[in-house]
């Protein structure tokens, strides 16, 4: 693993959605070496601990790393308060990110926040990708101009119908035969998307979503219980290990 920190100039910083900011900082040596589905460490000041956020894009001509995260307590409240010129303390990039064949017909599926850190595979992949994503309602939905402008076949679900198919994500998928899936959100649809990849007999990979303190395995605080190669059970950790798995590896 190669990770690095820097102090990195806010470029660009909007507010999407209800309680959820959008942020590009210039970060030339980590975006060189960063991939989709890593994270980035972040200093929030006044805090001892750093907070994770997923990477959501990753510009190597122009150096710069994109960050999408809700307001999830007084560290992400915190974060969100980071106007352009000003200078993120960031470490990156963390952990394991996707495996993925842009050219290959890939299907991403994302739910709330965990849409985020899909976008920056989907994008390479274009009209190769086909993205489910899920949210609360209306007003949560984001990124949706993103896919669209990649020439991704974007398709939105929300749990009561105020915006695109009015019920659950999986619903969306029934009819796309990929040759690979990923999906990031949470475990009772990540649970759904492992079985339907299992149905199918199609190669998924899942980004797990778990509370990290240190980010580089130190601490052991994001423990989740896997399969090894002959079927046992043994704990390894989120930020190290992943934070994407092979889905048939993680224990539900």
């Amino acid at each position: 693993m190669k990770y690095d920190v820097q102090l990195c100039e806010v470029l660009c910083r909007t507010q999407t959605a209800e309680n959820t900011f959008d942020y590009t900082v210039l970060a030339p040596k980590l975006a060189e070496v960063a991939q989709p589905g890593q994270f980035a460490h972040i200093y929030v000041p006044g805090k001892t601990l750093r907070r994770p956020i997923s990477i959501c894009d990753i510009d190597k001509k122009n150096g710069t790393l994109r960050f999408v995260f809700q307001i999830r307590g007084a560290g992400t409240e915190q974060l969100s308060k980071f106007e352009v010129g000003d200078k993120m303390d960031i470490l990156a990039p963390l952990g394991h990110g996707f495996t993925f064949d842009p050219n290959a017909h890939n299907l991403f599926i994302g739910g709330g926040i965990g849409v985020p850190p899909l976008f920056g595979a989907a994008r390479q992949c274009g009209k190769n990708a086909t993205v489910a994503v899920g949210f609360c309602n209306k007003d949560f939905v984001i990124l949706e101009d993103d896919f669209h402008a990649a020439g991704c076949d974007l398709r939105i679900a929300t749990d009561d119908g105020s915006y695109g198919h009015h019920g659950l994500v999986i619903d969306l998928i029934q009819d796309v035969h990929p040759d690979k899936i990923f999906a990031c959100g949470p475990k009772v649809m990540l649970r759904a998307v492992t079985e339907f990849a299992k149905a199918h007999n199609i190669p998924c990979e899942i980004s797990l979503e778990e509370r990290m303190a240190c980010g580089i395995g130190a601490c052991l605080g994001c423990a989740v219980e896997l399969y090894d190669e002959n079927g046992e059970t043994y704990m390894g950790h989120v930020c190290k290990d992943g934070p994407v798995f092979p889905a048939e590896r993680v224990v539900f």
